[in-house]
């Protein structure tokens, strides 16, 4: 079978074949079947996410070193970071929670930053190798198992619930975990993967092209 033209893609929704031309800066191309939006036209689109990839890094190691929050009461105090609480949960039995929280907060955002900065980094200059477009299945799926605005939201419920019986202090670690849900909400809207699987096909010309169209 042959392969399909470098603009030609597959609606997400509808499945309709269409071509995509170069858009203008600012321009958008919209599927003329069920409307939805295919590409963007951002002009420095690949900068801004680069800054934005290597922003929620850092975040991420602070949110992941930090403490999240300290608790006061009796004279005791008690401080933990991410990985400390889902260490704790397993101690105390809770082991399948403790998996989840690991999974969900830590590794699966790590995966995602991790295969973003890759693609983002070999897409600047094409052609990129053929290990982009690995990475990029990766950073989607890990994309969709990260849930660190879930995470956020269950923090700031137990702050308010824990404040009625200890005196709570917020640390660095909470301030980061809310900077890294927004950063990557960013990142996931403002990627544009038909850019860099276009890149991608230039690194194999004649052959897996059709493939990576999706």
């Amino acid at each position: 079978m042959e392969p399909l033209a470098a603009d030609i893609v597959a609606c997400p929704d509808c499945d309709l074949l269409q071509r995509v031309p170069p858009l203008p800066d600012g321009g958008t191309a919209r599927c003329p079947r069920c409307g939805r939006t295919l590409a963007h036209g951002r002009p420095g689109a690949s900068d801004r996410m680069l800054a934005l990839a290597v922003a929620a890094l850092v975040v991420f190691l602070l949110a992941n070193a930090e403490p999240l929050m300290r608790l006061s009461t009796a004279g005791q105090e008690v401080s933990t970071t991410v990985l400390g609480g889902a260490r704790e949960m397993w101690r105390q039995g809770e082991r399948t929670a403790a998996l989840l929280v690991a999974l969900f907060a830590v590794v699966a955002p790590f995966v995602y930053i991790s295969a973003m900065l890759a693609v983002l980094l070999a897409t600047r200059r094409p052609p990129a190798p053929r290990w982009v477009g690995v990475l990029l299945r990766w950073a989607e799926v890990s994309g969709l198992w990260s849930m660190v605005e879930v995470m956020m939201l269950g923090l700031l419920v137990a702050l308010v619930k824990i404040a009625r019986l200890a005196s709570v202090a917020p640390r660095v670690g909470l301030f980061a975990v809310g900077a890294l849900a927004f950063l990557l909400a960013a990142m996931s809207a403002g990627f544009d993967p038909r850019e860099a699987w276009s890149r991608v096909r230039w690194a194999d010309e004649g052959g897996g092209a059709g493939e990576a169209l999706r």
